[in-house]
């Protein structure tokens, strides 16, 4: 069967692989739809040092099973539709141990440090599975970006008593911000892109500040009455985002860090004891954080339509991480539509 592959910096190419065999425990899957995050941009970019090239890209995936291997429960049955949650567990490491798998030592991610599911078919352990019978196909390729935002509010103790500043208004930061509102919370977004400005607005944020353009502190402490943001949700991975969120945080806040700096960051940390901040990293998600954004989805069936910004099918699909890489600026979501292949 055909793949999408990586091969080298800035170029994708369709080649030829083995399907995958079906071991114990495991369903094999007929991939539907993937959709591509940051991590493969960045892979495509050269800019990913978790990944090695060649790399099949893809861990926001909805699939259908196709068949089950042995002691695989009665209920994951062939036909039956589903979302990838794509992490691996040792279930030894401290984080394993204390129940926050998400943040396992031995990860290893699908699309990142091993191949992802840009091909027909994919098999995965059943409990990295997720069954759902309600949402569309393509929006089962939608959770997983997602709950990494929820994650993050979680990990961030938001309630409806709080403000939060999402730093970003990619799918991340996205995912913040509905989870933020599930919660009851104000929520104001500074972002880059003002062509994301309108989608913003029908996802009911507050207030987008752009501070390119606007005095980003002074817009977040006028919005504040002087106090700041209770938390704070960086969702961008760039110095100036990690120290500018201690600055942007209120004295007792919290600070979420779920973008990933690619370079080193110094700070002046007299503001980390004088705010008393709480700083946090977040990572990945847990299947909590999957099953609350799929009660958000399906609670709010228009959110498709406002994210996914364009769909790929499978013969086109080496053009999709050139056409984001060119078109980032308005782009929400980039998806494959993966049927075509399963022909392939």
């Amino acid at each position: 069967m055909d793949a999408l592959v990586i091969s080298s910096v800035g170029k994708t190419e369709f080649r030829a692989i083995e399907p995958p065999s079906l071991n114990r425990g495991e369903v094999l899957l007929d991939v539907r739809f993937v959709g591509l995050c940051g991590s493969d941009l960045n892979t495509y970019r050269g800019a990913n040092p978790l990944a090695a090239l060649p790399r099949i890209p893809g861990h926001e995936i909805g699939g259908v099973i196709a068949a089950t291997g042995a002691e695989v429960p009665a209920e994951f049955v062939r036909g039956k539709a589903g979302i990838v949650i794509p992490y691996t567990t040792c279930g030894r490491c401290s984080a394993c141990r204390a129940g926050r798998q998400n943040a396992c030592k031995h990860n290893q991610t699908l699309g990142v440090q091993r191949e992802g599911g840009m091909a027909a078919q994919l098999a995965v352990r059943y409990e990295n599975f997720i069954l759902n019978e309600t949402l569309p196909a393509a929006q089962l390729a939608l959770v997983e970006p997602l709950s990494v935002g929820f994650h993050a509010v979680a990990r961030g103790r938001v309630d409806a008593t709080d403000t939060v500043l999402v730093l970003g208004a990619g799918m991340i930061g996205i995912g913040a911000v509905l989870a933020a509102q599930a919660r009851g919370a104000r929520v104001l977004v500074a972002e880059v892109s003002e062509a994301k400005r309108a989608t913003l607005a029908a996802l009911g944020v507050e207030a987008m500040i752009n501070p390119l353009s606007e005095d980003l502190a002074a817009r977040v402490a006028a919005l504040t009455d002087g106090d700041g943001a209770d938390v704070v949700v960086e969702a961008v991975g760039l110095p100036e985002t990690f120290r500018g969120a201690i600055d942007l945080a209120c004295f007792g806040g919290r600070v979420v860090y779920v973008g990933y700096a690619k370079s080193k960051v110094s700070y002046e940390t007299a503001l980390f004891n004088l705010k008393e901040l709480d700083i946090l990293g977040s990572r990945n998600a847990l299947r909590a954080d999957f099953e609350a954004v799929i009660t958000c989805l399906t609670a709010q069936p228009h959110l498709g339509d406002l994210l996914i910004s364009r769909v790929f099918p499978w013969s086109e699909a080496d053009q999709a991480l050139p056409y984001w890489e060119a078109h980032r600026q308005e782009t929400f979501k980039v998806m494959i539509e993966m049927q075509e292949s399963q022909n392939g």
